[in-house]
């Protein structure tokens, strides 16, 4: 039997991937099967467990390409904004965007694999710390630029933005509803930036 070539065997692998993640978003990953994904790439069972050895294996380098595509996006978003303003509204689109474009991907991962016991300190983890670092890195140069005070906790601004975001994307997630991600990331921006107080003459 002839040997694949490398080009093939990582064909088949991203075949495998993305079968996986067809299945995952589709049945969620507790109800899916090894056979399931195998089926779905149109391969054996046996062929599938010589690229991957279980199917949680197969759920992390689904999220893993989720993650570098999303963590991509973000660095790009920032390098190209000119000013501290807009970088922080191209990150509250690029995050608003995600639940939009990945919506069967985001609820798996935050019905799911977010309450895995070995999440905590999974690559999946470091990967989502990572993607969240960069929030915290604008915000850090909106205190250098003295547009953010310096006595804000920059982590509990950004677990209010995530949270937040979370939040209000889940009923839309849930119940497939259609997101204005340019209107909503304009009005979060504002709230953060301006506060909920508005003008008041005492």
């Amino acid at each position: 039997m002839p040997r694949l070539s490398a080009e093939r065997l990582q064909d088949r692998r991203d075949s495998i991937i993305a079968a996986a993640r067809e299945v995952f978003t589709r049945s969620g990953f507790a109800q899916s099967s090894v056979s399931d994904i195998a089926q779905a790439a149109g391969i054996s069972d046996g062929l599938l467990y010589r690229y991957f050895p279980n199917k949680q294996e197969l759920l992390f380098e689904v999220l893993g390409g989720f993650y570098t595509k999303v963590i991509t996006g973000a660095e790009q978003a920032i390098e190209i904004a000119p000013d501290f303003e807009s970088k922080m509204l191209a990150l509250v689109q690029q995050h608003l965007q995600t639940f939009a474009r990945d919506t069967d991907l985001c609820r798996l991962f935050i019905a799911e694999v977010r309450n895995f016991d070995d999440y905590v300190g999974s690559e999946i983890q470091q990967l989502n710390r990572r993607y969240a670092s960069i929030f915290l890195r604008v915000f850090a140069t909106g205190v250098e630029r003295g547009i953010v005070s310096a006595d804000i906790d920059l982590r509990l601004l950004r677990d209010i933005l995530f949270g937040g975001i979370e939040h209000w994307a889940w009923r839309h997630i849930s119940m497939d509803l259609p997101m204005d991600v340019k209107g909503t990331a304009g009005m979060i921006c504002n709230l953060l930036l301006c506060g909920v107080r508005g003008d008041r003459r005492d």
